[in-house]
């Protein structure tokens, strides 16, 4: 993160994160909370080396950490990861067919899962089929930036069956997205086509989710098909290398509850959007082919 973007993020929490001298000690600066929350998202060693450099017991560093996680979710969720219009629907469309020669598509879709520790009493409901225990990641993204995501379902849980029990598939299948209507595919003459979010075979394949078919007898049309659906795939998986090198926690596991893993989880995504949108980095206009707003979530 640049100097001029950590100012900018300076001035959007300062109204939120505020603390009160006392007779017997000073409160911390600002500055000194976003330092202890970067430590900890960019350190594996989570928090014992924070104490000794910020002389601080480890429940007030926990207690910054979470907190400002909260506050960074709430103040910035509108600003950096807001609710498409029909309008940037229609961009982004119009993005991947550029890059990828996928027309109609309006995100990339994936899951991810984010290691944590054991929650006691928990049984198998967060190990998952890698043999570990996480949480999910489940993201829609464009261009290496996430659009709407869903966090903190059971690392045992099917993707698919994460995308069904979200908020985000119930808004999508009454069309509460905003979602452009239906239109002509150029060149072709046949009926008009839906906008659709990609995937991979782990999804159900339904009107606004296309995956691609099965690896069994493919001919050329099939093979295509699957090969530019993967070419526009890549974004969100990408999205969540790039998330993964820059915010080194999650090479670990996550020594804390499942609710507060998802607090970090959504804080990271938050502060990986900011960072796309006001660093410009380098490679924000490459495209799949060279690299290859909460929503409350129902168990």
């Amino acid at each position: 993160m640049s100097v001029s973007s950590f100012d900018i993020l300076l001035a959007a929490l300062r109204p939120s994160i505020t603390y009160q001298d006392t007779n017997m000690r000073l409160c911390i600066s600002l500055i000194m909370t976003l330092s202890i929350l970067f430590f900890f998202l960019h350190t594996l060693d989570s928090w014992q080396p924070a104490i000794h450099l910020y002389y601080c017991i480890l429940s007030s560093i926990f207690r910054i950490v979470r907190q400002t996680c909260q506050v960074i979710w709430q103040q910035l969720q509108d600003t950096v990861m807001p609710e498409p219009k029909v309008d940037d629907w229609m961009q982004i469309a119009e993005g991947f067919e550029r890059d990828t020669q996928f027309p109609n598509c309006i995100r990339a879709m994936d899951g991810k899962h984010i290691r944590v520790k054991k929650p006691p009493h928990s049984g198998f409901r967060y190990y998952n089929y890698k043999q570990y225990f996480s949480v999910v990641l489940l993201a829609l993204a464009d261009t290496y930036k996430f659009i709407i995501v869903d966090i903190g379902a059971y690392g045992s849980t099917a993707d698919a069956h994460i995308f069904g029990a979200s908020r985000m598939s119930d808004r999508l299948q009454v069309n509460h997205l905003a979602l452009p209507e239906p239109r002509q595919l150029a060149g072709s003459a046949g009926p008009l086509a839906l906008f659709v979010i990609v995937a991979d075979e782990g999804f159900a394949l339904t009107p606004h989710v296309m995956r691609p078919f099965p690896d069994s007898s493919h001919d050329d049309s099939r093979c295509i098909f699957n090969y530019r659906l993967s070419r526009a795939r890549r974004y969100v998986e990408c999205a969540f290398g790039i998330l993964t090198n820059k915010w080194r926690v999650f090479l670990s596991s996550l020594q804390m509850s499942p609710d507060n893993a998802t607090l970090v989880i959504k804080a990271i995504a938050i502060l990986h959007n900011f960072v796309r949108i006001h660093d410009a980095p380098s490679d924000q206009n490459l495209t799949a082919t060279s690299v290859g707003y909460d929503h409350s979530r129902h168990r």
